[in-house]
């Protein structure tokens, strides 16, 4: 069994590999989700290559048989851990869990913190993507008209429907796709909802999880709570799109590009 602390925050306001040499989960190490990523992509947290990917988390001592355990310390209970629970399952990696809750609650519910950083023993890692599990944005393209999957946005409201900035971008969604805003899937303490709570947010939505269905967001990242809330509910196959609304709206055509605020002015 493999800890990792996954935890990323926005530079101005928290240091997450600082706060991890404050205090971890004993055992576990700092998974760098800005070390482990696409350098080259003008992108966020783009995928890595095989390669990239198996020799970090080779010298993170995971091997094909570890059971790696993910969590990170945001305040909303899980927010980065399961972009890193998606990263391992792409790369073919099955037994990989996250942490229910979160290190808030880990810390709430009184179990043990350190400040002493080990140094992992380095493991022989064997990454083959599947690609069943990642979209590219001209199989997102493609489906605006062919319809082949269900899209699923993670995004807040007012980002999905374009009335907020995103972080800096003109806000919108990609044609066709239903917003479920990821916070839905988590419960007032941090924790996941249950399967049949979660069952009843895709019924609301008119999202057939019998039926192919594809997750995106912003960055790639909170896409991946809609990923594993499926997966809890018995869908396994649930693909990302790694570029997201980072990609899309510097690449799609402008009608392909759904907006309120554009049809406000």
């Amino acid at each position: 069994l493999r800890v990792l602390d996954a935890s990323w925050y926005p530079p101005k306001e928290r240091n997450a590999r600082q706060e991890f040499k404050e205090r971890h989960i004993p055992g576990a190490s700092f998974f760098d989700i800005e070390e482990c990523r696409d350098k080259s992509s003008p992108y966020d947290f783009m995928l890595p290559s095989e390669s990239h990917f198996a020799d970090y988390v080779g010298g993170l001592g995971v091997s094909n048989d570890t059971h790696v355990v993910v969590y990170d310390g945001d305040e909303v209970g899980t927010f980065y851990a399961p972009r890193a629970w998606w990263m391992f399952r792409a790369f073919g990696h099955k037994e990989v869990s996250v942490l229910n809750g979160g290190f808030k609650n880990w810390v709430k519910e009184g179990h043990p913190v350190t400040a002493e950083v080990t140094q992992p023993t380095p493991a022989v890692f064997k990454a083959r993507l599947n690609r069943a599990l990642v979209k590219t944005f001209e199989e997102m393209v493609q489906n605006v008209s062919s319809l082949k999957f269900q899209v699923v946005d993670s995004r807040p409201e007012g980002r999905f429907r374009g009335t907020e900035l995103d972080q800096g971008l003109e806000s919108g969604h990609i044609p066709g796709a239903v917003n479920i805003p990821f916070h839905s899937f988590l419960s007032e303490t941090g924790h996941e909802k249950s399967i049949e709570e979660i069952q009843e947010i895709f019924r609301e939505k008119k999202v057939d999880l019998s039926k192919p269905l594809t997750a995106t967001c912003r960055k790639g990242v909170t896409a991946c709570q809609i990923a594993l809330a499926a997966f809890l509910c018995g869908k396994r196959d649930v693909a990302v799109y790694d570029g997201s609304w980072s990609e899309w709206f510097h690449r799609a055509p402008p009608h392909y590009k759904v907006s309120e605020s554009k049809r406000s002015k």
